[in-house]
């Protein structure tokens, strides 16, 4: 990890430098707040407000689908994950721009996925006795497929298309080839009750939570790593080679980059980007409906690659044509704070925000926290903690003070 004193340019086709997109910082920076706004515990207040509609809209989207569908919070990785790829296509074409040897940009995408890896890893194991070898977090998830994203980047454009096709077409093979449990299987010992409402049957039931190619992979591969103790499924259903079809999504953003960095004529690339939108948005949902592959987020399932890699599309899509392409971009600076220096961000989130919170109790009490009634302290209590995150955040940024791998 390093901290860069200037925020670096993207670069035009042609090889010179152009001025850094604000609409990847914006984008990045609306993920970011996403996730550091989990400390606003709003479906704290919907249990509070059981007849609130209200509160029960913004709790579903601060939550993570129970399994299928999507909320706004399941929108978070899959974002993140998209605009990893679209930052490498300008980071290449100004690494290529500076004259960098092929062998400083392969050590340079080595080293970073082995750090993204480790980096997840470690916040995985906070409070934990002993290292916990767990590879859901999703700087692990993008650090295991960012070497291969590197690889391919390099390759004619046309084969960034082909290996997101392959990887997309040949997991969903591998799932729907595994053999499905016995009718003798227990879910209750993979976690899951046995009246579970999300439990598919029929050809989906390759998909099926902690009963499928990915999860029973976990179980041979984690057992094989030093543990606390044995491994038998995951609380959420997550998985080690989500990984792979997370790779599918980053070559989705990979494509849009290598779009802007052509800097093709607003009408042209604003078409691209709501064909691909549209297309990717439809061939998901008809793969979720048809029951042929079920729309995962926990198992990024190749249905889900097409509807999150949609929304990917289309948000990015109408960042751009608004922020850059019409230049209406005042309103993104605050977003643009956080987006910036998203790996500073996400590690404020893993390690700031209890002992920020812990602060505010302990020199103000309870009292101030309580004063719309005790059942909206939590969201005040976690404005007061977010707010303090963005100005230390602000703060990094006016000094030009930017944590990268």
């Amino acid at each position: 990890m390093t901290a860069a004193q200037t925020l670096p340019e993207s670069t035009s086709e042609l090889g010179a430098a152009s001025p850094r997109l604000l609409s990847i910082d914006t984008y990045r920076g609306l993920v970011m707040f996403l996730m550091l706004a989990e400390v606003l515990h709003l479906c704290g207040v919907a249990d509070a407000f059981p007849d609130s509609g209200f509160w029960k809209f913004l709790c579903f989207h601060q939550s993570h689908a129970a399994w299928r569908g999507c909320s706004l919070h399941d929108l978070i990785q899959p974002s993140f994950s998209f605009l990893v790829g679209t930052a490498l296509a300008f980071s290449i074409q100004k690494r290529q721009h500076k004259g960098q040897s092929i062998g400083r940009l392969f050590a340079h995408a080595a080293w970073r996925s082995v750090a993204l890896i480790l980096l997840g890893v470690f916040l995985r194991s906070l409070s934990r006795e002993q290292t916990n070898w767990t590879f859901e977090d999703t700087l692990t998830q993008i650090g295991l497929g960012y070497f291969p994203l590197f690889l391919v980047s390099l390759l004619p454009r046309w084969c960034t298309w082909a290996a997101m096709i392959l990887l997309v077409v040949g997991y969903w093979m591998a799932f729907a080839s595994y053999p499905l449990p016995d009718t003798n299987f227990d879910p209750i010992a993979v976690g899951v009750p046995a009246d579970w409402l999300h439990w598919q049957s029929g050809f989906a039931a390759h998909w099926n939570k902690n009963a499928n190619l990915a999860s029973d992979f976990d179980v041979w591969f984690l057992n094989h790593l030093p543990r606390e103790k044995e491994f038998v499924f995951n609380g959420g259903g997550y998985v080690t080679l989500s990984f792979i079809p997370t790779l599918a999504t980053m070559l989705l953003g990979l494509i849009a980059g290598h779009w802007l960095v052509a800097n093709l004529k607003t009408s042209a690339v604003l078409l691209r980007f709501a064909l691909s939108a549209f297309i990717l948005g439809i061939l998901g949902w008809g793969l979720d409906q048809s029951g042929l592959c079920p729309s995962i987020k926990r198992i990024w399932t190749p249905a889900w690659v097409m509807v999150s890699g949609g929304y990917c599309m289309l948000i990015l899509g109408s960042l751009h044509a608004v922020v850059d392409r019409g230049q209406l971009s005042r309103w993104t600076f605050p977003w643009r704070i956080i987006g910036c220096n998203s790996i500073a961000a996400y590690l404020f989130s893993w390690l700031t925000e209890g002992a920020i919170k812990d602060a505010y109790i302990r020199h103000f009490g309870h009292t101030p926290f309580q004063i719309l009634g005790p059942e909206y302290e939590g969201l005040l209590l976690g404005t007061a903690t977010l707010a303090t995150i963005w100005l230390f955040l602000y703060g990094m940024y006016r000094q030009k003070f930017f944590l990268k791998l």
